[in-house]
């Protein structure tokens, strides 16, 4: 038996590790088939480096293609060492609150409030650039394997646009990471309106966006990983911890949105309101690991240090793993995820 499933990658930056370490584990399960990936941000580029790998070389192609990805944007260059020296490391917390509380990420964080990015001439680059320009673009693009679709914000409309097919290119997942009081806007031609539009991170209108997996050839069952914290259990009173809080806040809701909307759909479709085919009953399942996500910060997001994307894998691998033993049997059956308790 085939279980097929959808992937929604949430972006998070350097957090994206733990979904490096959630689709890692994925490819151990020769009996799992990914149809189709949403990813934004660092969501974006995992699935990029997933699919291109996967064309080319199958799943022990996508895992090379992922594994080299990250070292390039952690500047690691034996992976196994990094894995090696994080358990001897200082705890996760700390590293965070080493990091956040620096004077040198202080002052940092306080330039990038206060200047634009246009202030500098476009002499600043988005870092992953050079990473994303030697990925396989013919495979990113090919019509094999899972489809893929990329998220950015329209600057100047507000809405979303999701990139797909051939639209797929380095500017696109540059335009998916562009965060505006980082790097400037991307530019891309849109053919729909023979205009050159500006974008901004995906995450502000959709993170991931989950209509595009919603087409009747798709799998019913999202798989969405998740790593920006959706709870905290304590409210943040210094000035670092309520930015941190308000960042989470703002790149969940586009996800909520979706989600509130697929609950109501099936409350619908239960009660008899819509005629079962009528629209997509969606299986929806959620991987996450909230206890660790709440340790970090922004800093952690900004900055890649090898350790904590050592421990970023190594919990998604767990996450997944702990998703396939209680989960899969119900996959293309019923969600694992219990959104009608959520929006209660």
């Amino acid at each position: 038996m085939t279980y097929k499933i959808n992937l929604a990658l949430q972006g998070g930056g350097a957090h994206g590790a733990f979904t490096w370490g959630v689709l890692d584990r994925l490819l151990d399960e020769s009996d799992v088939e990914v149809a189709a990936i949403s990813g934004t941000s660092a969501g974006a580029l995992n699935g990029a480096a997933f699919k291109a790998g996967f064309v080319n070389g199958g799943r022990e192609g996508a895992r090379e293609s992922l594994n080299w990805v990250w070292r390039q944007v952690g500047a690691v260059t034996d992976t196994n060492l990094a894995k090696w020296i994080a358990p001897f490391a200082p705890a996760t917390e700390l590293y965070t609150q080493a990091l956040t509380y620096s004077p040198a990420y202080f002052w940092w964080d306080t330039a990038a409030r206060a200047l634009s990015p246009y202030a500098f001439g476009g002499v600043i680059k988005n870092p992953l650039d050079r990473v994303i320009r030697e990925l396989e673009w013919d495979a990113v693009c090919a019509s094999d394997g899972p489809e893929l679709h990329v998220c950015a914000t329209n600057v100047r409309t507000g809405k979303i646009r999701v990139f797909k097919d051939d639209e797929v290119t380095t500017k696109a997942i540059l335009a998916s990471a562009c965060l505006p009081t980082l790097f400037e806007a991307v530019e891309i031609d849109d053919p729909k309106t023979g205009k050159t539009e500006a974008y901004w991170d995906g995450g502000y209108t959709g993170n991931p966006a989950l209509f595009p997996l919603f087409p009747n050839h798709l799998p019913d069952d999202i798989v969405i990983v998740n790593i920006n914290p959706l709870y905290r259990d304590t409210v943040p009173q210094d000035s670092q911890s309520i930015q941190n809080r308000i960042n989470e806040i703002s790149f969940n809701t586009s996800l909520l949105r979706e989600l509130r909307a697929i609950n109501f759909v099936k409350r619908l479709i239960a009660e008899g309101s819509v005629k079962k085919g009528r629209m997509k009953d969606v299986n929806v399942h959620l991987i996450e690991d909230d206890a660790l996500m709440t340790e970090l910060s922004v800093a952690t997001k900004m900055i890649a240090m090898p350790v904590i994307l050592s421990r970023l894998k190594e919990a998604g691998r767990l996450a997944m793993d702990d998703f396939l033993r209680n989960h899969k049997h119900i996959i293309g059956k019923s969600s694992s995820f219990d959104l009608a308790e959520m929006f209660d």
